[in-house]
């Protein structure tokens, strides 16, 4: 019986220790610029953008005709509609994750922006 609460405790101290790492995960990336976004299109930024502080908006970005239409609210992203064949990247929902949300067709991507203040490399 005493060994049974042991093994109790132990499990109850691991989840514990596990939430607390991904909460603290959570934190450490939102103060290291991860509410920073971009929209791009043929790899040109189109939008830079704080979700941080950013207001509720619908952005509209169109190519060749076709129009993918953004939504921003509470702070996150996300293509709400696009007229675009496979609708790929409606399904993706809100960015919330290092993986972008892409509009093949309308050559679209919405990504966390790269924040790096280490200095890559020298060239001479």
């Amino acid at each position: 019986m005493k060994r049974m609460k042991q093994k109790r405790w132990i499990w109850i101290s691991f989840v514990i220790l596990l939430m607390a790492g991904v909460a603290g995960s959570i934190l450490v990336m939102r103060q290291n610029g991860a509410e920073q976004v971009e929209i791009v299109q043929d790899g040109k930024v189109l939008y830079s953008l704080d979700l941080g502080s950013e207001e509720d908006r619908l952005i509209e970005v169109e190519y060749e005709g076709h129009v993918n239409q953004i939504e921003i609210r509470n702070h996150r992203i996300r293509v709400l509609e696009a007229d675009c064949p496979d609708q790929v990247c409606v399904r993706m929902g809100w960015l919330d994750s290092a993986a972008p949300i892409v509009c093949l067709p309308h050559h679209l991507v919405i990504q966390f922006a790269e924040q790096s203040e280490e200095l890559d490399a020298v060239v001479r």
